[in-house]
């Protein structure tokens, strides 16, 4: 009973250190704050319920169906690893090297609509672009894949495990991304710029060391495969 429970917080970690980056709830929460700007505190209290909703959805799925997604394709898990630990390392490494993360991170979307007036008028956004691919894009599907796919070649209680501890993950982003969003008038106010560069780059450098350990994890099952 230690060992699972040991292995459970270990996994809720990983995956909590895993998603912090790419889904980025401080940055983010400042890209998609234009949006909200002419809304009361209730109409922004709705929005981001919707958007934590909606970014709940898309990380569940991809949870509960990715493995099956997988068979379908035929790749292995080991290939998965490897290939999803390579981007983690990617991105990490990107967001090290950049000197605008948040800039980057959707350049094509962060200024559109700024002067939205009514709650009715973003309802259409708050999905597309501003849950996908603005909060919860592509970076976040595929590092969902690469750790439930951790644990998809285990037996059943192994798999349930890794799963429960990554929804936990999940959730913890969910509450993250709702305070954050909710809360940016005062993020700005309290957050300079200095202090979101230096939480980003330290959240990079977990990325890229959690990558490196799922890449080499994806490299060992290659080889004891193959031999």
């Amino acid at each position: 009973m230690p060992q699972y429970l040991n292995s459970f917080i270990h996994l809720v970690f990983i995956g909590f250190v895993a998603l912090f980056p790419v889904v980025n709830p401080v940055g983010t929460a400042f890209i998609v704050n234009p949006y909200f700007t002419s809304l009361s505190r209730k109409e922004r209290l709705n929005a981001v319920k919707k958007i934590t909703f909606y970014a709940f959805l898309i990380c569940t799925i991809t949870l509960l169906i990715g493995h099956w997604i997988l068979e379908l394709f035929g790749i292995s898990i080991p290939i998965i690893q490897l290939a999803g630990g390579i981007m983690m390392c990617k991105i990490g490494w990107e967001s090290l090297a950049s000197d605008n993360e948040t800039v980057e991170k959707k350049p094509s979307t962060q200024t559109a609509d700024l002067n939205v007036e009514h709650f009715s008028a973003i309802e259409g956004k708050l999905f597309f672009p501003i849950t996908f691919p603005m909060t919860t894009g592509a970076g976040t599907i595929a590092v969902l894949f690469t750790l439930s796919a951790n644990g998809a070649d285990r037996s059943i209680n192994n798999y349930m495990l890794n799963i429960g501890a990554l929804l936990i993950s999940v959730i913890g982003i969910c509450i993250l991304i709702f305070v954050f969003f909710a809360n940016t008038k005062r993020l700005i106010n309290y957050i300079g710029s200095s202090n979101e560069k230096i939480i980003n780059r330290l959240m990079a450098f977990l990325i890229f060391c959690v990558g490196l350990q799922i890449a080499s994890g994806g490299i060992i099952n290659l080889v004891k495969s193959n031999f």
